[in-house]
């Protein structure tokens, strides 16, 4: 049964970094099972959008709620993929390792991982198609091997919210492919996810709604409506005109593979 709730609701939202506004009077409702791609410039506060929602951190005015709670009671829902070069890739841990995090919330200050952890751990590996990889040490897969584990881990936590900053960056073009399957296999299980995403030739074929970001909120909404020739120039503004010829382009023929993205 839906929540009366949005999972994900934004009201007012101001955030900054020593006196620094990063994000201004955001507002935002995100609907159930929705695949949101958030996208904007270098600096537009995407990452920190982000990690608010996710109580790391703190709002200098305006709210998060999580399915009408606030953030660190909320947090219980989310599952969560960092940027990946946040992330010590030379630590110490096996494949199987980081998907059994996943099952830490799960445990309380004294459980122990079961059988059914492991199990589950097993087959979000087989979902991921990393099975194979299950004792490799992390540091030893490339790219885009790394951020399947990662999305393994994030489906063990089995969340009803899946926030993700850039996890296409550093993949190679079959991994990413595979890891876009996998987010639609998750939002038709009812899964809501936003994604923090740099690039404009793929937009329209992995999401379903698209928020556009630069500091403030320049438009949210279903990606037909969003992804727009002025739109993005709004939120990119004159310094990166080829933005408005990729939109048309995508606009005119949306099945031409376009080799340009942004960062």
């Amino acid at each position: 049964m839906k929540s009366p709730f949005y999972p994900i609701e934004v009201h007012d939202l101001t955030v900054s970094y020593q006196r620094k506004p990063v994000l201004y009077g955001v507002d935002l409702e995100i609907e159930e099972g929705s695949l949101v791609g958030v996208i904007g410039p270098n600096g537009a506060g995407k990452s920190t959008l982000i990690k608010t929602i996710m109580n790391m951190v703190s709002p200098n005015g305006g709210f998060v709620k999580i399915f009408g709670k606030n953030p660190k009671a909320g947090t219980k829902h989310i599952g969560y993929i960092p940027q990946k070069e946040s992330v010590d890739w030379d630590f110490p841990v096996t494949v199987m390792d980081v998907v059994l995090m996943g099952r830490y919330g799960r445990l309380g200050w004294f459980g122990r991982i079961s059988k059914d952890d492991r199990r589950m751990a097993h087959e979000c590996l087989e979902k991921v198609d990393m099975l194979p990889y299950a004792n490799r040490q992390i540091g030893n897969l490339s790219g885009g091997q790394q951020q399947r584990v990662f999305l393994a881990r994030a489906l063990a936590q089995e969340s009803s919210i899946y926030l993700m900053d850039e996890p296409f960056a550093g993949v190679d073009a079959v991994s990413e492919k595979a890891i876009v399957s996998i987010l639609k296999s998750m939002q038709q299980d009812g899964k809501t996810l936003v994604i923090v995403h740099h690039d404009l030739a793929t937009a329209k074929e992995y999401f379903d709604h698209l928020l556009l970001l630069n500091m403030r909120k320049i438009a949210y909404g279903p990606i037909q409506k969003v992804f727009t020739q002025d739109l993005l120039q709004k939120t990119y503004g004159g310094r990166l005109t080829i933005f408005s010829e990729m939109a048309s382009q995508a606009a005119r023929q949306p099945e031409i593979e376009m080799e340009k993205s942004i960062s």
